[in-house]
């Protein structure tokens, strides 16, 4: 018997067409979900990316320059004269455990050397500096603006452990400078020994500024003089990012024991014609 084709029913044409519709459309949803996490993939990279960028660029309290905060020791504002006299020994001993008695003795900064600032209730910090010395000053502080006419004859020194303190320090005493009296920078941070001493030379100054060391290899020199000096500040009180001050350092304490008891000043603590004053701020 002969075989017959008989046409597929419509049915079967509708079917095929319904599937093909399905197939384009799941296709469709599967390139689209593809996209999409291309999409994302390619945001998290760029992100990546700008995060990167972030990471690479300062910030601004990098890129400016740091607030260095101050941290000082409130102790100090409690000792009267004898307690820094035997402070400043004790010190002293700490430093110089192989010394004799008679040894130390020399090192020695007498009571009456200080002056008494106890009842100085503000805190001991860079902005207060100038409200410190008039406090303990003459006329309270009307001719700390003034210099002797002789030059390079300061009536203050105020002494730090750094120089990079120290012109924190100038920078705080600025309102006593003017066209006829500096506030004259006595350290050896970017300034070299010879400008200092031609900066003496030639200029009327107020009060100056330094390191223990750079101060006496100035006081040496001629250039640096002391006929009128009434005080020398200590920047006693102020803690550096190490948790030093100037009596914990030993290749700082030293010069500064050796400045305190040269003999030109020895001579004027407590003297009623020419008194010199310690003030440890």
């Amino acid at each position: 018997m002969a075989e017959t084709n008989a046409p597929k029913p419509a049915s079967s044409a509708k079917d095929q067409e319904k599937k093909r519709k399905r197939e384009d459309s799941d296709n469709t949803a599967q390139n689209g979900k593809k996209q999409k996490g291309w999409n994302k993939d390619k945001k998290f990279n760029r992100n990546n990316k700008d995060k990167k960028k972030d990471d690479k660029k300062p910030s601004n309290k990098t890129a400016q320059q740091p607030d260095r905060e101050e941290a000082v020791d409130e102790s100090i504002s409690k000792m009267n004269e004898q307690i820094l006299a035997d402070h400043f020994m004790q010190k002293a001993k700490a430093h110089n455990k192989d010394l004799t008695a008679v040894e130390l003795s020399d090192m020695c900064v007498p009571a009456h050397a200080f002056k008494d600032t106890t009842s100085f209730e503000q805190e001991r910090k860079l902005a207060q500096l100038p409200a410190y010395l008039k406090a303990y000053s003459p006329e309270k502080g009307a001719r700390l603006a003034n210099a002797p006419e002789e030059k390079g004859t300061p009536h203050t020194l105020v002494i730090s452990s750094a120089g990079l303190r120290a012109a924190d320090l100038v920078r705080a005493l600025r309102s006593f400078q003017n066209k006829d009296a500096a506030v004259a920078k006595l350290f050896a941070k970017h300034i070299k020994i010879e400008e200092a001493k031609q900066f003496l030379e030639r200029s009327r100054v107020s009060i100056g500024v330094g390191t223990p060391q750079r101060i006496i290899d100035l006081l040496e020199s001629g250039t640096l003089k002391t006929e009128k000096l009434e005080r020398i500040v200590i920047d006693g009180s102020h803690i550096d990012q190490k948790k030093r001050g100037i009596f914990d350092m030993k290749e700082v304490y030293a010069p500064l024991l050796k400045l305190l008891t040269r003999e030109e000043f020895k001579g004027r603590y407590g003297s009623k014609d020419k008194d010199l004053k310690i003030l440890v701020y």
